[in-house]
């Protein structure tokens, strides 16, 4: 998958009271799925056996090759997160520094960009492996009811 530069046209002016919730809404979000990721966990040991089946195999592998990928991902970015809104002092010391203040701004469009392009990934992601489950549900209780 390639990723896309965007390049912004319009820049509006961020204050530190809308880089503060932003990157604490950030935090939430990523929080609540690094514990959905426990979920994802538990849910793929309990249909372990229905996964391994040959015919759900290779789909079953590259999920959970994807979501190891998205739950290392979910750490770095929170790190990244964290370490940005302690940046913020930056803008709200009262010193004039010009320069250090709008990297931390395009720095922060920058994460505006990055967060949403990894929530996008991680949707599209568990959207698939719902599917999957769901899918492998149906087919047992069929089998159930020829049975």
């Amino acid at each position: 998958m390639e990723t896309k530069q965007i390049k912004a046209k319009y820049q509006e002016w961020l204050s530190p009271e809308i880089i503060h919730k932003a990157s604490l809404d950030w935090l939430s979000e990523l929080k609540f799925i690094k514990d959905e990721q426990l979920f994802f966990d538990d849910l793929i040991k309990s249909y372990t056996l229905q996964l391994l089946d040959s015919k759900h195999y290779k789909k079953s592998k590259d999920l959970i090759d994807k979501l190891d990928e998205l739950k290392k991902g979910t750490k770095t970015i929170i790190g990244i997160v964290k370490s940005h809104e302690n940046d913020l002092k930056i803008l709200v010391d009262g010193i004039d520094q010009l320069k250090e203040e709008e990297a931390y701004r395009k720095e922060h469009l920058r994460l505006i960009i990055e967060v949403s392009s990894f929530l996008e990934k991680y949707r599209a992601v568990k959207k698939q492996v719902f599917k999957l489950i769901k899918g492998i549900i149906k087919e047992g209780k069929q089998k159930r009811l020829l049975a």
